[in-house]
């Protein structure tokens, strides 16, 4: 995978679009996905409730505060592959974790696309993310999702 240089690019990387997290199976803690529903339109986190826990107690909006796009979403109509799975750095033979994208390795992260600024991003696509690095007059280190209509911030405490 290429998201740009470590420095500020312009790209972003796109989360998959479910109909809704309800509908996602096996879903684990840490999982992020794009609610493409017209009423929702929005970048959802799988959260446990209880440290190390395998079980997912709750899907948190990452997209909290942000308008709902005027124009809804049409996915695409081809078929889902469901099994359909890249693992990065785990055991493929004894890795069941399900998704798209699997980061297995338990001494590394994932490092996000880092822009400078959202405005960097000529097209952003639904669902897309993105660590903006910013600079002393705009908002730094912070993670952006954008819903399709605007960008929402989530900034450490």
């Amino acid at each position: 995978m290429e998201f740009g240089n470590a420095t500020g690019g312009n790209k972003g990387i796109v989360l998959p679009w479910v109909t809704q997290t309800s509908a996602v199976t096996g879903a684990v803690p840490g999982t992020i996905v794009f609610d493409s529903r017209a009423a929702e339109q929005k970048v959802y986190f799988a959260k446990a409730a209880t440290p190390n826990s395998t079980v997912v107690s709750q899907w948190v909006d990452l997209s909290a505060g942000a308008l709902t796009p005027t124009t809804a979403f049409t996915p695409d109509t081809n078929l889902e592959n469901n099994t359909a799975k890249v693992l990065v750095g785990g055991n493929p033979v004894t890795d069941t974790t399900p998704g798209v994208l699997v980061l297995g390795a338990t001494d590394k992260a994932m490092v996000l696309p880092r822009v400078a600024s959202i405005s960097d991003i000529a097209s952003p696509s639904a669902g897309m993310m993105v660590f903006l690095t910013g600079t002393t007059t705009n908002p730094i280190n912070q993670l952006a999702v954008f819903n399709g209509r605007e960008w929402t911030f989530w900034t450490k405490p």
